[in-house]
């Protein structure tokens, strides 16, 4: 990928950067291509916000002395800013992303907090449609809590949106985002609930009882359990 690089004075603020599904940051001019210390340094940022430097370095050089940790991040915010003027900035003992990025990770927060908005749930659910997982490709220790909390927001927004959309006629929508959510975890009963509920508020009585029996094979053969009778007694069964 072919280094891309603004001048010092430039204005324009259209930066992202993505962190769900893989990492990638992109101005105005294109992909912009960063080393892979770069990438970690803008991670972190995007995750945590306005960082201390010596709890930074520690962070992506926690095998090394102090001092040489220190040394590497300032050769490291050197040569993230020579990709990207101005991406990463400095105040006093702290560093901070600079260029005010999207982040697709605020981006899907954003979306969970709004989700119970009439006029915003079908554009929220749509975002967990579209969101990966945090950084797939990376073995980073320090992003495990990070994946979990941000699993976790995207299946209850997916959750939530589908419900929502149900109940304002959305079964097409509604049924995907429920859906969604058992890709990314079959064993999770409150998303085979939803599945369930939406096919019932749609009148497919048939279809609902397929989603139940799918969801009973999918406990027993998992975890050796039936469905709670929460799920049971959608279908009376």
């Amino acid at each position: 990928m072919q280094t891309t690089s603004r001048p010092a004075g430039s204005r324009s603020r259209e930066v992202s950067v993505q962190l769900l599904g893989g990492f990638a940051v992109t101005c105005a001019d294109g992909p912009v291509d960063l080393p892979v210390q770069a990438q970690r340094l803008v991670a972190v940022l995007a995750l945590q916000g306005r960082t201390g430097r010596r709890r930074l370095a520690d962070r992506l050089w926690c095998d090394v002395a102090e001092d040489r940790a220190l040394a590497s991040l300032r050769t490291c915010l050197w040569r993230t800013n020579k990709a990207l003027p101005g991406l990463v900035e400095t105040t006093g003992c702290s560093v901070g992303l600079g260029l005010d990025p999207e982040i697709d990770v605020h981006r899907l927060t954003d979306a969970a907090h709004s989700v119970h908005e009439p006029a915003r749930v079908a554009a929220a659910t749509e975002v967990a449609l579209a969101a990966g997982e945090l950084l797939p490709d990376w073995e980073d220790r320090w992003l495990d809590e990070e994946r979990e909390r941000l699993r976790q927001v995207r299946l209850h927004l997916l959750e939530n949106g589908a419900a929502l959309l149900a109940g304002h006629g959305r079964f097409g929508l509604a049924i995907e985002a429920a859906l969604a959510a058992l890709v990314v975890d079959d064993l999770r009963e409150s998303a085979h609930r939803t599945v369930i509920a939406i096919h019932l508020a749609e009148g497919n009585v048939a279809e609902a009882r397929r989603a139940y029996t799918a969801c009973r094979r999918t406990l027993q053969r998992a975890l050796g359990v039936d469905p709670t009778p929460q799920t049971a007694t959608l279908l009376a069964v």
